[in-house]
């Protein structure tokens, strides 16, 4: 039996999700939010980043999970709110590894297309996905339900990318390093 807890980062809102798989059985076992909007002053970042970092603790001391995925951050339009977002997903997964869980890492399309089956999905769509595949009585939230999906993510695609990445190793390529301003 594999408990994964998934995790998606938000200074304001953190979403977590918890799934148990028991042979071939997909399991709920949780799912929440980490707000930091109350209690704490908007302007500050410190006090916001410690009320993830030990809501996150809270829960996996909770729930127990063996293991633990969360979304990667891609830049969006303004830099700054980037930057803010990358601040809340590191308090997040310093508060995993500190509570001794291996850290997976899957962007949004990963988890949209072990999902729903796309990678465009709308957030009403893997609502509804994650409430069929969990059995839910009825929708969770928007971060809880992208939490729950990377945890669905990582029971059902996991082991398939630890073995690629055993199977092969990952070399940058040297060559066209600065083509269109991409490294490679």
């Amino acid at each position: 039996m594999t408990r994964v807890i998934g995790i998606d980062p938000g200074l304001q809102c953190t979403g977590f999700g918890i799934v148990q798989k028991d042979g071939s059985q997909l399991q709920y076992v949780a799912s929440g939010t980490i707000r930091t909007t109350s209690g704490i002053a908007l302007g500050d970042l410190p006090g916001r980043l410690k009320m993830i970092f030990e809501g996150v603790q809270e829960v996996v001391r909770r729930y127990e999970p063996d293991q633990s995925s969360c979304e990667i951050v891609f830049v969006n339009v303004n830099p700054q709110s980037t930057l803010l977002l990358g601040q809340a997903r590191g308090a997040a997964i310093t508060a995993l590894a500190t509570c001794g869980l291996p850290v997976n890492e899957y962007t949004a399309l990963q988890m949209k297309k072990s999902v729903v089956g796309h990678g465009h999905a709308r957030k009403d769509q893997i609502q509804e996905m994650v409430k069929r595949l969990l059995n839910l009585p009825g929708l969770p939230s928007k971060d809880a339900a992208d939490a729950l999906g990377l945890a669905i993510t990582h029971v059902h695609a996991g082991g398939s990318f630890a073995a690629m990445a055993q199977a092969t190793t990952l070399n940058r390529r040297t060559h066209a390093q600065f083509k269109g301003g991409r490294t490679y």
